[in-house]
């Protein structure tokens, strides 16, 4: 819903301007605005691979360092609502520069703290800093750069969000393996810089607009940023916690869907409305809008399915994980620009559905998995999702844009933040819990066969027992040793079989995607 954040009035507000003010260095304020995407995503990726690492420098426990990767992105939840205003008030240079500036020092102070409460604290200034970089990044590319540049910029940031989605893995095993849990935030600090230095030499100074503050939807603002940042907080902690066994999570839920609600009706209501819904949710849009949110499912749940294959079943570190996701970041650097190219002449409704079409097989292939399965047997399926999610993720935002008018493309980068915030924590949520569930029911069902005591149970515990015998102090105890071997394969079978499940499941998503496609209309012209 918060697509519509700069709906009515934001609306009218961006078409007083004549004509958008093109920036005088595109690339260099390409750079800078790609670097905050980077940025946001692989805060968050890093954050979550090097969980265990933190909360052990810090001392505390399971269930308080949870909340650490929590405070990051509901913080940028906070913010998404209002991020296009800011943009269309203060200027998106002025935005970035102050929030890249306060992210950098964030993550700087974060690590010293050696607390909970000082990680949580800078966790959440550093999402409410961060949050602002997505929204406006698709703004920049569309009302500063030359238009001939504008579909390769789509390109590039399309690129960098799978770049940083897959890459986190890779810089939190190094880190570990060459430095200290510290460098986990400090290596993203570094970057912020360098990006308010790109933002400053190659952003155009737009105008402040201090007129518009006092006419504000503040409360629609304020319920928007509630509402979702509380439903983003249920779905983070509902597999934790149990879902609604936990009066929290009930809380949670019961709460932002009140204030959510309560958004709804003051943009209905009010004589001003921040949003005009009959404005923006029409042709295309609400089809785009389910489309950029199962896009983002799909997207998380794979990349939460190959990393915990490898870890559960296959004993893998963090780095030795990278090196496989890496089969999916690397080649978009050749296919930004293919894909760019090809959009020029191309019906992007046909681009987006071969991108949707690739994943699905990509996650065929995958669902023949076996236990036998480590990182270079995920090639083919991962060099096929590569290509899927670089052409889908270009094509949908391309498309989304050629569905908007010039008054709505800053509503569009909020758009793209809630969808990737919400879509991505829907895929984290539902996969996590989907896995843990099948891998319940299939433990069940193979114990349910070692009890019934076949030929091969009966065959496979005394060759278990023999090989024990030697290196036990009696019968008794090579039993039971062969007895923990065998519940260590069961379970190790039930979860097999639990991703594979999985990638069937994402497989069905990818097929509803494509439905929903080919319910697509032609772009109206601009």
């Amino acid at each position: 819903m918060s697509v519509g954040l700069a709906g009515g009035r934001l609306s009218r507000i961006l078409l007083r301007p004549a004509q958008p003010i093109l920036t005088h260095h595109p690339i260099v304020g390409l750079l800078g605005v790609m670097l905050g995407a980077l940025i946001s995503t692989l805060t968050s990726r890093i954050t979550t691979f090097g969980l265990a690492d933190i909360r052990g420098a810090i001392g505390i426990g399971f269930d308080e360092g949870a909340w650490i990767t929590t405070a990051y992105t509901v913080a940028q939840m906070l913010v998404a609502p209002a991020a296009a205003f800011l943009g269309v008030v203060f200027g998106p240079r002025r935005v970035l520069l102050v929030s890249s500036l306060t992210y950098g020092l964030a993550m700087l102070a974060l690590p010293l703290t050696g607390t909970l409460t000082g990680v949580l604290t800078f966790q959440l200034l550093a999402g409410l800093s961060s949050g602002t970089f997505i929204p406006l990044t698709i703004g920049f590319i569309v009302r500063n750069l030359p238009p001939r540049y504008v579909v390769y910029g789509i390109a590039v940031y399309a690129m960098n969000v799978e770049l940083s989605l897959n890459f986190a893995a890779s810089v939190e095993g190094w880190v570990i393996e060459h430095l200290d849990w510290r460098w986990l935030f400090w290596d993203t600090a570094l970057l912020a810089p360098l990006m308010a230095l790109c933002v400053h030499f190659g952003m155009p100074a737009e105008p402040v607009r201090r007129d518009l503050l006092k006419d504000g939807d503040w409360w629609g603002i304020a319920y928007a940023s509630l509402g979702f940042a509380l439903l983003y907080a249920g779905l983070d902690q509902g597999n934790r916690l149990d879902w609604f066994n936990s009066g929290l999570i009930t809380g949670l839920f019961l709460s932002g869907g009140l204030l959510v609600g309560a958004f709804v009706v003051q943009e209905l209501t009010c004589p001003k409305p921040w949003i005009t819904f009959s404005a923006l949710f029409r042709g295309n849009i609400p089809l785009l809008c389910l489309l950029l949110v199962l896009l983002r499912l799909v997207m998380l749940s794979t990349a939460y399915l190959v990393p915990q294959f490898m870890i559960t079943v296959n004993n893998y570190r963090a780095l030795e994980v990278g090196d496989t996701l890496l089969l999916i970041a690397l080649p978009q650097f050749l296919l930004a620009p293919l894909v760019g190219t090809l959009l020029r002449h191309a019906d992007p409704r046909v681009v987006m559905a071969a991108g949707f079409a690739a994943v699905g097989l990509a996650c065929w292939l995958a669902s023949h998995l076996t236990a036998d399965w480590v990182g270079a047997d995920f090639l083919p399926s991962q060099m096929l999702q590569a290509f899927g999610q670089s052409f889908a993720m270009t094509s949908l935002i391309y498309f989304n844009i050629k569905n908007l008018s010039q008054a709505h493309i800053l509503a569009l980068g909020a758009l793209l933040q809630t969808s990737r915030l919400l879509g991505g924590e829907l895929g984290a949520a539902f996969m996590q819990t989907f896995v843990r569930v099948r891998e319940q029911f299939h433990s069940f069902r193979l114990v349910s066969d070692v009890v019934a005591g076949g030929t091969d149970t009966v065959h496979r515990l005394a060759g278990g027992m023999a090989r024990l015998a030697a290196r036990s102090t009696g019968p008794e105890e090579a039993s039971d040793r062969a007895l923990s071997l065998l519940a260590a394969a069961v379970r190790k079978q039930a979860y097999v079989l639990a991703y594979i499940d999985g990638f069937v499941v994402i497989a069905w998503f990818i097929v509803g995607g494509l439905l929903l496609i080919a319910l697509l209309r032609p772009a109206p012209k601009q």
